[in-house]
């Protein structure tokens, strides 16, 4: 797989065109989140679910007959480990060519985490759909990615800096330059972007700008976008995450 291509070209796919998964293309996508980690060393589990089984919907999805959850145990730094954990998932169903999007609230969220098995010691942020693509998205969808500007990214002068927030990174290396603009491209709760990356030396330093008012007590929807960028720039990037008090 060519991560930066998956990156570039994966989209959130809110209309399917109604046929099932195969059954080659669902064994390896359950081979694969059967093998996913994530950097925090904390276990993410995913559950597949059919949808006319268990009863699930989404107003804002069309046609999709599967469901993928995940779930994480209540701890510190769940929702990053969450985030790197599902998108790893998602960036491999798309290159079998399974659409997916990020449905945090728009679902019947107590059904959802019934059908999932999730215990009172764990959290379930996120499922998606799984299905394919239809050849053109509904009105409905067309709506909603035009209204939070779903194809928009902020420039890089407004998310990637040096020594402070005031001075833009002036970065040299090709791989890392690849890697921000993996960053950049990463997908986030109504498109509001709420990375932003500090470089001190040879570290670069993750942070995030609330930008959202917080919804759930349990846990903070953009410190799984946080889990999002981190895969991304850890999927080009061969390095190493550690956990720091921030400056």
């Amino acid at each position: 797989m060519d991560m930066m291509e998956l990156i570039r070209t994966r989209k959130s796919v809110r209309t399917f065109d109604g046929r099932p998964i195969s059954d080659t293309d669902r064994e390896k996508l359950k081979e694969f989140i059967g093998s996913i980690t994530n950097p925090y060393g904390i276990p993410v589990k995913f559950v597949l679910m059919d949808a006319e089984e268990h009863g699930l919907s989404s107003p804002v999805i069309q046609g999709a007959k599967l469901y993928i959850a995940g779930k994480v145990p209540k701890v510190a730094h769940c929702e990053e480990a969450f985030g790197y954990a599902f998108e790893k998932m998602i960036l491999y169903a798309w290159s079998l060519g399974i659409g997916t999007t990020w449905i945090g609230g728009t679902m019947d969220r107590r059904l959802f985490e019934r059908e999932a098995g999730v215990h009172n010691a764990e959290i379930m942020p996120c499922v998606s759909p799984l299905g394919y693509p239809a050849k053109k998205r509904s009105l409905k969808e067309t709506v909603m990615r035009a209204g939070v500007q779903a194809n928009k990214r902020k420039s890089v002068s407004e998310l990637f800096f040096e020594n402070d927030l005031t001075s833009p990174l002036n970065e040299k290396n090709d791989i890392i330059l690849k890697a921000l603009e993996a960053v950049r491209l990463s997908p986030s709760a109504v498109n509001k972007q709420p990375w932003r990356i500090i470089k001190y030396g040879d570290k670069y330093n993750f942070y995030e700008k609330h930008t959202l008012n917080r919804t759930n007590d349990l846990w903070d929807v953009q410190k799984v976008d946080m889990g999002i960028a981190i895969c991304h720039f850890m999927t080009i990037v061969d390095g190493k995450l550690s956990k720091e008090t921030p400056l």
